[in-house]
């Protein structure tokens, strides 16, 4: 779990460089534009307005889609706005100052009247775009808040309630990532936030394609994957007909998004089960890292990146792929990865390092250097055992030790109180995106399976496989190509 992760470039990273951008001092400014877009309020319960985001673009004009992990990403300027970026963020850096000096009690005193409007942090302006050439939630930078859920069609529904469905589904996530009320009964849960980098993720499963009579459009690469030695999983919680992962970095707007899509999918579908996750908050670090895991380690410093030059390659589905409506999609594999934390507490920090191959405080390789540096396999020490162990994690999952395999994994933390044998049911919620999962994850795990040091403190409890079509066009729903292909 430690080589093969998170996106490098952490959370903390998009939020540093959206403040940046957001200070006193320039305001109204991002890169050399002023945004300007209207507040919209709900339009069937009458609530006062929430504030949409206004334009954050990264200083190299990238959009959200191919914008590299941690990079602030692009939102289109509303050519109707009637509030300027200046009047809606120009006070915030020296509102924040005020407040801090003035003590906690003061925040109360000082809270602003409900008809005057508050500039939003920049936490909660930062905005990703919901079409595009991919679907959001990919290269997106690690979020603090995640949903996944799996829905199953209903009974009787067929490939007309699904077209309907994922249309509602993508008027609705667009919405709400622009940081709008949804369309129909909102619930205000999100009222006063902004956007805070909410994405919306729609995938289609194995059995899906049979539910739909759309047998014939069922990729190969969707076939299940193979059973694993270390497998422990529940069915009741794992695959499904249709897959939704959400993310934001506020626990409300999660939550909102997750409410919204419940809500819409109506008869049409119902959910076959739900996770919940978190990472480490934007800003919460001195500096930006790579994201740690709950075992303590830094979890990410090997993962392909939107810089290299075949990072498209392996993560997404080329435009001769076949077949044709996956072309520029991905496929997700998700798993939930229980981590026996009594046990592995019970290590010491070098028998941990052991098991991972790392060092536990920088993330460096046993081999020497810095997180960075090539770990050298070869290396030994003075009585000729090699530093890095044969069995160390960080080994196996090279990709250069399993034919070039690679994925993006974007995985959520997870903890779901103490079980009833009195120990922690937490881990990992491993999602991994690959261009094909024959290629990318199965050979991996594979390696895994044979003696993986780790896989004496996991348990693989649930699994799934998703078919995640490219991003939808301006007026398309995600999905559409399939469906009214």
């Amino acid at each position: 779990m430690a080589d093969q992760s998170t996106p490098e470039a952490s959370s903390q990273e998009a939020s540093e460089k959206a403040s940046q951008k957001n200070s006193g001092k320039n305001s109204g400014k991002a890169s050399g534009k002023t945004s300007e877009k209207s507040p919209r309020t709900s339009e069937t319960s009458g609530a006062s307005p929430r504030v949409t985001s206004p334009k954050v673009t990264s200083p190299s004009g990238v959009d959200s889609e191919n914008a590299s992990p941690g990079e602030a990403v692009s939102q289109e300027p509303s050519p109707r706005g009637v509030l300027s970026r200046r009047r809606l963020l120009g006070t915030a850096g020296a509102t924040g100052l005020a407040l801090g000096a003035a003590g906690g009690a003061a925040g109360y005193a000082a809270a602003p009247s409900a008809d005057k409007a508050t500039p939003l942090a920049s936490l909660g302006t930062d905005t990703v775009m919901f079409h595009g050439k991919h679907q959001p939630g990919i290269t997106t930078a690690l979020q603090a808040r995640g949903h996944l859920v799996a829905f199953d069609l209903a009974a009787g529904a067929g490939r007309k309630e699904a077209a309907a469905l994922l249309r509602r589904w993508s008027t609705t996530a667009q919405r709400l990532m622009a940081g709008e009320a949804s369309a129909h009964d909102d619930t205000d849960v999100a009222r006063d936030a902004g956007p805070s980098s909410l994405t919306v993720t729609f995938g289609f499963g194995y059995s899906f394609f049979a539910r739909t009579g759309l047998e014939k459009q069922r990729p190969v690469a969707l076939d299940p994957l193979p059973d694993f030695s270390s497998d422990q999983l529940d069915k009741a919680r794992s695959n499904g007909d249709l897959w939704v992962q959400i993310g934001a970095n506020d626990a409300l707007v999660a939550f909102h998004a997750l409410r919204a899509i419940q809500k819409d999918a109506g008869s049409a579908a119902r959910v076959r089960w739900q996770m919940n996750g978190f990472n480490r908050s934007p800003g919460a670090t001195a500096q930006p890292m790579t994201a740690r895991n709950l075992m303590g380690q830094i979890d990410g410093t090997r993962n392909p990146k939107p810089s290299e030059p075949d990072f498209d390659q392996r993560i997404f589905v080329p435009a001769s792929g076949d077949p044709a409506w996956m072309t520029n999609g991905s496929y997700a594999v998700v798993r939930r990865i229980r981590m026996l934390l009594d046990d592995w507490e019970k290590l010491s920090v070098k028998d941990q390092e052991n098991v991972i191959g790392r060092k536990k405080s920088t993330g460096a390789p046993l081999s020497g250097g810095t997180e960075t540096t090539a770990m050298n396999l070869d290396k030994t020490d003075t009585d000729g055992n090699l530093v890095v162990p044969i069995n160390a994690h960080a080994r196996i999952t090279r990709p250069d030790q399993n034919g070039g395999a690679a994925m993006l994994r974007r995985p959520f933390s997870f903890h779901d109180g103490i079980d009833t044998e009195g120990v922690p049911d937490a881990g990992l919620l491993f999602v991994c995106w690959q261009a094909d999962p024959l290629r990318g994850f199965v050979p991996v795990q594979r390696k895994l399976d044979r003696g993986d040091a780790l896989s004496t403190f996991i348990r693989h409890e649930s699994s799934g496989l998703f078919a995640v079509p490219g991003g939808a066009a301006e007026g398309e729903y995600v999905g559409q190509r399939l469906l009214e292909g």
